[in-house]
């Protein structure tokens, strides 16, 4: 009698990139990869490329590769904490589903390990099912998309096609909130609370945010709704948006002016935290706990402290999970002999 072996089932964690090493070279090429997608620069081809070539990459990677060096240690942080997420949900998964043939990987969108590279690695071994989970809290066209893309044109080369399932994002998720509003309790209880805290979320130009891209909204109930859990009076807290590139207006209040403002009205503490990043990595490590810190004691500040990001915490590998069982769950029905 024929026997059906295990259906063959694959969740990709997937997270933006980082260079190979803090060298110029390689941060040249990851910022080339990376400032080439159109979903990240929307400036018409041609015109962007002269820009990128002749007055971007001769320049910015020596400064970027300065940065990535004050962080480093034996590999990126956002790289080896995407591991560590991968091995805990891995571990997870695999004794939770055995009816299944399950493994858990990391993709980056651009540097390394690659998305395209992870696709075309399931390829050689057929799969029943794929699920993608970007580590992007908020949905964003410049962040979230790009992943989506890479699948569609791996798609377009496929046979044999799996079923794909894509979770786009978990901006409200309770257990996410939870995982915030603990880390911050947990920093208050060893640190004490600031006078002010603010949720600084990596910025998107205000052209995308007026033309649909939900980012913005969404990060505005995640603060919203962590304001909340945290019982936090209107005059507490704020949100802000970081790492600007270029002239254009971004979506406000900017994080570096309204730091400034608070230290000259008076402000003297301030804890901030960046709930749009579930790794730590450059904008984190070094843009908002080193740059930002400089820039709020210098206008008058006195106390300022970074809140980490989720990282490999238990609660956040707990979202992590719940979010991929309700749909392995799912797939039961389907692909279960």
């Amino acid at each position: 009698m024929f026997s059906a072996s295990k259906p063959k089932v694959t969740v990709v964690l997937a997270n933006l990139g980082t260079p190979d090493t803090p060298e110029v070279p390689a941060v040249r090429k990851f910022l080339k990869q990376f400032l080439s997608d159109h979903r990240v620069i929307e400036i018409p081809v041609p015109l962007w490329q002269i820009i990128l070539r002749l007055f971007i990459l001769p320049f910015r990677p020596r400064r970027v590769a300065h940065a990535y060096a004050s962080i480093w240690s034996d590999d990126s942080p956002m790289r080896e904490i995407i591991y560590a997420q991968t091995d805990a949900v891995r571990q997870n998964l695999t004794a939770a589903f055995p009816e299944f043939e399950l493994n858990v990987v990391p993709a980056m969108t651009y540097g390394n390990p690659g998305i395209q590279d992870v696709l075309e690695q399931l390829a050689q071994h057929p799969q029943d099912h794929i699920v993608l989970l970007p580590l992007f809290p908020q949905y964003s066209a410049t962040s979230t998309a790009p992943l989506y893309d890479a699948f569609a044109r791996w798609t377009l080369k496929q046979r044999n096609l799996p079923g794909l399932t894509l979770i786009r994002d978990y901006f409200q998720h309770p257990l996410y909130i939870d995982s915030l509003a603990q880390s911050v309790r947990e920093y208050w209880a060893e640190h004490g609370q600031a006078e002010k805290l603010l949720m600084s979320f990596h910025g998107i130009p205000q052209p995308y945010a007026d033309k649909g891209d939900p980012y913005a909204d969404r990060c505005r109930v995640t603060a919203q709704k962590l304001a909340e859990a945290l019982n936090l009076q209107d005059n507490e807290w704020a949100i802000s948006f970081q790492s600007r590139f270029g002239k254009q207006e971004w979506v406000k209040p900017y994080t570096d002016q309204l730091l400034a403002e608070w230290a000259e009205q008076g402000v003297q503490s301030v804890q901030i935290m960046s709930p749009a990043f579930s790794a730590d990595c450059l904008e984190t490590l070094e843009e908002l706990a080193i740059q930002n810190k400089e820039l709020f004691l210098n206008a008058g500040g006195k106390q300022y402290d970074y809140i980490p990001a989720l990282n490999a915490r238990e609660d956040h590998l707990q979202l992590l999970n719940s979010l991929l069982q309700a749909n392995l769950e799912a797939l039961k029905h389907t692909l279960a002999n």
